[in-house]
């Protein structure tokens, strides 16, 4: 296979070109275009069902467009092969909703699982990994526990942890803060900010949390009815006239009066 180009500095590192997505008779994305630069922090907003997650999928190679281009890690991978996207994957990872983490190993071992993937470092050395990336997400004291015995947020946290052992590029989030508390939410969502600072790590962030994407953020895509309604950053979105786009910003500011 020929070396891929090295792509200009300015290079999106993801780009939706006009991708299509249906199943059946049920278009999921139509005519969707936005992209992603490296080291930047983009959201997918938008209610239930509106093709935020089939977008997450598509960037990993799990879903493959019905029209349009798919660019991830600066390389085409719309008519990829599998092995093709293995080598992608091992620049972008995803973490998702429900964490996917291995019930039978602990949470030291999830981490550390990765890291004998790669089979690059010694146990010493993948352990004292595994210890620096708990203690990053604030979990270390957890290390020896099963998933089973954890938070759903507390998953969440070692479910980045994971991710990050991986070494990637890029981090897919599927809904950081479905199903966890205020305040753990709000924990992740700075566990997230930092991270991408610290590791200069390329981000797309699922999510219907508008205070997430508010404190996350340095653009949104906002998806209605299988569209790319709005794309661009949050001040923007909020001064935005679109009738769907303003509804949203009114009942997330009725939840916070509530």
């Amino acid at each position: 296979m020929a070396a891929n180009p090295v792509a200009p500095p300015d290079a999106p590192y993801i780009e939706f070109k006009h991708v299509f997505k249906a199943f059946g008779s049920r278009e999921i994305l139509k005519d969707v275009s936005f992209e992603v630069l490296p080291g930047e922090m983009v959201c997918i907003l938008g209610r239930s069902g509106v093709g935020k997650s089939v977008s997450l999928h598509s960037i990993m190679g799990f879903l493959k467009p019905d029209a349009g281009r798919v660019i991830v890690a600066s390389q085409d991978i719309t008519d990829y092969t599998e092995p093709q996207l293995e080598d992608i994957r091992k620049k972008v990872t995803m973490v998702f909703q429900n964490g996917a983490l291995f019930d039978s190993l602990s949470v030291g071992e999830n981490v550390a699982f990765p890291l004998r993937e790669k089979r690059e470092l010694s146990e010493d050395q993948i352990l004292q990994v595994v210890d620096g990336l708990l203690e990053m997400v604030g979990v270390q004291e957890m290390r020896d526990q099963l998933p089973s015995d954890l938070s759903t947020g507390m998953k969440r946290s070692v479910a980045i942890a994971r991710a990050l052992a991986a070494q990637p590029e890029c981090v897919l989030y599927d809904e950081p803060t479905t199903m966890v508390d205020p305040l753990m939410g709000n924990l992740l969502g700075d566990l997230i900010a930092r991270l991408k600072l610290q590791l200069h790590l390329t981000s797309v962030v699922v999510t219907h949390d508008m205070r997430l994407a508010k404190k996350l953020a340095d653009r949104v895509v906002f998806l209605h009815e299988a569209q790319a309604i709005f794309f661009g950053t949050y001040k923007e979105m909020e001064n935005s006239h679109h009738p769907i786009i303003q509804e949203f910003l009114e009942l997330d500011e009725l939840k916070l009066e509530a």
